[in-house]
């Protein structure tokens, strides 16, 4: 009977491992590629493939960004009527935890009015910096470049970077848009903790902003040789009632010879900015 018993035991095992086995995941750790130093290798061209610039939090489609009343619902507002479909929203389940961003009652109001004032209010629109968080989910490519000593990010998006410091320098002189970065290692994951970051930028383009005492702890791990999984934590005591958090994969470009172009989009935006100063304005 004993030796039955064991013989059953030892298929059921089996049987459990085999299960586990066939499940991605299951029973066993991705383990990345190293650089010399030990650490997990982040190297390479990576990017986000999801609705998040769009809006944060899960939405509808719906026919454009920037909407007016019509006699049968919202249709789009003058500015943008021509795009037709290329200006439509596409539907989202959202990137945030929990679903809802936390915002205080006051906040909440300032964001809606942000959403229905988009065309005039968005930084994207006039090419500013995308900000922390921002900058990982606009669809555009990033390059992440590690060595032993130093962790730099290059962005596609209007040439923005940020210079990760592995070593705490203290606090930001000024705040800024892309912030300070500042760098360690918790066994296979990456954390950033971002600070000095300005209040000019939105998380979104539905009108998710924040103030300057935006706080930000990001967190990359590699989980496949292609994929990283990515979350930031935020946190702002004068918006949100509690700190909350989005996620999503990082896909690494798989394109032959891929890499970086420019899209320096300042000089896209001179005729918005500044046509109206025209010897001979355009007609707008």
């Amino acid at each position: 009977m004993r030796m039955m018993i064991q013989s059953v035991t030892k298929i059921a095992v089996a049987g459990a491992l085999l299960a586990a086995a066939a499940i991605p995941g299951a029973a066993q750790t991705y383990r990345a590629p190293r650089t010399p130093d030990g650490k997990p290798d982040l190297n390479g061209i990576w990017q986000s493939l999801n609705e998040a610039n769009y809006d944060l939090e899960g939405h509808n489609a719906r026919s454009a960004m920037a909407l007016r009343p019509g006699p049968y619902g919202p249709v789009p507002a003058a500015p943008v009527l021509a795009l037709g479909a290329v200006g439509a929203v596409p539907p989202s389940i959202g990137v945030v935890e929990g679903g809802e961003i936390p915002y205080k009652p006051e906040a909440l109001a300032v964001k809606k009015d942000n959403q229905e004032n988009w065309l005039t209010r968005d930084p994207e629109i006039k090419c500013y910096l995308p900000g922390v968080p921002r900058a990982t989910y606009i669809p555009q490519p990033f390059r992440i470049f590690q060595s032993a000593t130093q962790m730099f990010i290059a962005y596609q998006y209007a040439g923005a970077a940020r210079n990760i410091y592995m070593k705490n320098p203290g606090p930001a002189p000024v705040d800024s848009w892309m912030g300070q970065s500042v760098g360690h290692w918790e066994g296979e994951t990456l954390v950033i903790d971002v600070t000095g970051l300005n209040d000019q930028s939105w998380f979104d383009r539905a009108g998710n902003y924040h103030s300057d005492a935006l706080h930000v702890v990001e967190r990359y791990t590699r989980t496949s040789p292609d994929v990283i999984a990515y979350e930031a934590t935020i946190e702002d005591p004068k918006i949100f009632t509690r700190p909350w958090k989005i996620s999503m994969p990082l896909y690494r470009r798989q394109e032959k010879n891929m890499q970086l172009m420019e899209f320096k989009c300042v000089e896209f935006v001179e005729e918005l900015l500044y046509g109206q100063w025209r010897k001979n304005p355009l007609p707008r």
